[in-house]
């Protein structure tokens, strides 16, 4: 399975799972929910929202799993309800196609009680104020921010600032496998050097002590 892989290298590289290092996942849910079921093809299985629950809390039993991002299709918020009650006491869930960086849809999710933290993609709102009006409305609900690249992206770097300016914690730019990501981690790397002593790393900011 890719996550044992994942496991594999982390401790061939010298750190604990869990301890060094947490894992996090995008499920994109929508793109196998059909027909009110969720389609899981590699294990030909057909889930209803409820068992599709089971199998996350299963692997977080199994696997030092912090974070899982749409978890459930965006059209299916009366589960995504259920699966924070279930999940988010121990984990962060991460709306991103459910809110769509969008204040409105955003407040009624916060309101139904849906995830505890929010995917936040500048160009996806379009306005930086909009986007910092998402920002600033997740914290005052106590809900974490992640600020996102977009799958096609160019070398400019403003997410890293953005991330560090508003105390944000999480970026979720990729693997450095391409230059437009490696952009954005090395800006990161500048805005420590500037800081000094004042830069702080931000771990596990959602996990209850």
């Amino acid at each position: 399975a890719a996550i044992q892989l994942i496991m594999e290298a982390i401790q061939s590289a010298g750190y604990t799972p869990g301890k060094d290092i947490g894992l996090g996942m995008d499920a994109a849910a929508s793109e196998f929910f059909k027909d009110g079921k969720y389609q899981l093809s590699s294990e030909s299985k057909s889930l209803t929202a409820n068992e599709m629950i089971d199998y996350y809390e299963k692997l977080i039993d199994k696997y030092p799993i912090l974070s899982i991002e749409d978890g459930l299709a965006e059209q299916d918020w009366g589960n995504w309800e259920k699966m924070t009650d279930r999940l988010g006491a121990s984990i962060q869930i991460v709306g991103d196609d459910i809110f769509v960086t969008n204040p409105e849809i955003f407040k009624k999710g916060i309101d139904a009680n849906i995830g505890n933290s929010i995917l936040i993609k500048l160009n996806q709102i379009g306005t930086v104020t909009e986007t910092l009006d998402a920002i600033e409305m997740a914290k005052q609900a106590g809900y974490t921010t992640v600020i996102s690249h977009r799958s096609g992206e160019t070398e400019d770097t403003f997410i890293s600032d953005l991330v560090v300016g508003v105390g944000g914690g999480q970026i979720k730019t990729g693997s450095m496998s391409r230059s437009d990501r490696v952009a954005k981690y090395n800006q990161l790397i500048r805005i420590e050097e500037d800081l000094g002593d004042a830069a702080k790393f931000s771990d596990n900011i959602f996990i209850s002590e």
